[in-house]
């Protein structure tokens, strides 16, 4: 895994936990030697991973829709910052400079970001794993409910099995560097016999 795409949050949180472990999380990225791509703010989260990983002299890329550039106000500290056009675009563009995906703490955003990825991901547009840094317990509750969506029958066990959850930076990036996508024949047959 050369380069891994966070989603997390512009914004910092209540909680000071979540600003200590996404800066773990980048010094984590540097050390490892994988690339960061992510959506290109300095503000929050989103920031303190970045410079986390630029301290730890990793190269950093990021991705922001124009409209947002100044509203985020995109990071001029980055090795590389792509403007784009749209959302879309900047979800694709990310997609396609990466080879694995995290999530972090963060808002509505992080999450269409983090369902679409793994949608693409079940129908087998990707095979790069797909982590989550459960930090204090904030996701806890998502993989409840995905969970319950397994229990009810409308998500089979084989799609759960692209998610990996760890709280530790270190530990959901072994986990990543062993996974092995499931075969997505398999899951289509799956969805085909619901």
């Amino acid at each position: 895994m050369k380069s891994i795409c966070v989603f997390c949050g512009s914004s910092s949180g209540r909680q000071s936990l979540y600003l200590e472990q996404a800066r773990a999380f980048g010094q984590v990225l540097a050390t490892e030697k994988i690339d960061l791509v992510y959506g290109g703010s300095k503000n929050g989260l989103m920031g303190a991973v970045a410079d986390a990983v630029l301290e730890a002299g990793g190269h950093v890329t990021g991705v922001i829709p124009g409209f947002l550039k100044y509203k985020e106000i995109g990071h001029d500290k980055i090795q590389r910052l792509i403007t784009v056009q749209s959302m879309h675009e900047r979800k694709s563009t990310m997609a396609n400079l990466s080879e694995g995906f995290v999530m972090l703490p963060g808002g509505v955003g992080t999450l269409e970001e983090f369902f679409e990825i793994l949608t693409w991901g079940q129908l087998g547009l990707h095979p790069h794993p797909i982590g989550v840094l459960n930090v204090g317990g904030y996701y806890d509750k998502l993989m409840d409910f995905l969970t319950y969506t397994q229990e009810e029958d409308f998500v089979k066990e084989v799609f759960m099995k692209i998610v990996l959850v760890d709280q530790d930076p270190a530990a959901l990036i072994a986990k990543m560097r062993a996974y092995t996508p499931p075969k997505v024949n398999r899951i289509m047959q799956h969805i085909s016999e619901t």
